[in-house]
């Protein structure tokens, strides 16, 4: 099984839980179970081309998927996937 951290937004679809296991080859077959599992979970992390969201940043094992193979990166059992909404904003001086 893979672990994946859920951030607190996503939370709701995932019953509260801040952490769910999931399968799959790569982070995209993850994302597909992940979402058959709780609903919804594929449409705010993944845009309408079914590309990880410009705001969404995904690791594995503490490295961004974009400097990987992005949604091809493969996964295997063992594995941490963290879901990571970016923080918006910059300092106001």
């Amino acid at each position: 099984m893979i672990t994946v951290r859920i951030p607190t937004p996503l939370r709701p679809m995932t019953g509260g839980k801040s952490e769910v296991e999931g399968t799959g080859a790569s982070i995209g077959e993850l994302i597909e179970q992940l979402n058959a599992a709780h609903p919804g979970l594929k449409d705010r992390i993944c845009d309408e081309q079914g590309e990880i969201r410009r705001f969404i940043n995904v690791y594995l094992n503490e490295e961004d998927i974009r400097f990987l193979t992005g949604k091809d990166t493969p996964v295997k059992d063992g594995d941490e996937v963290s879901i990571v909404p970016a923080i918006a904003g910059g300092s106001h001086d």
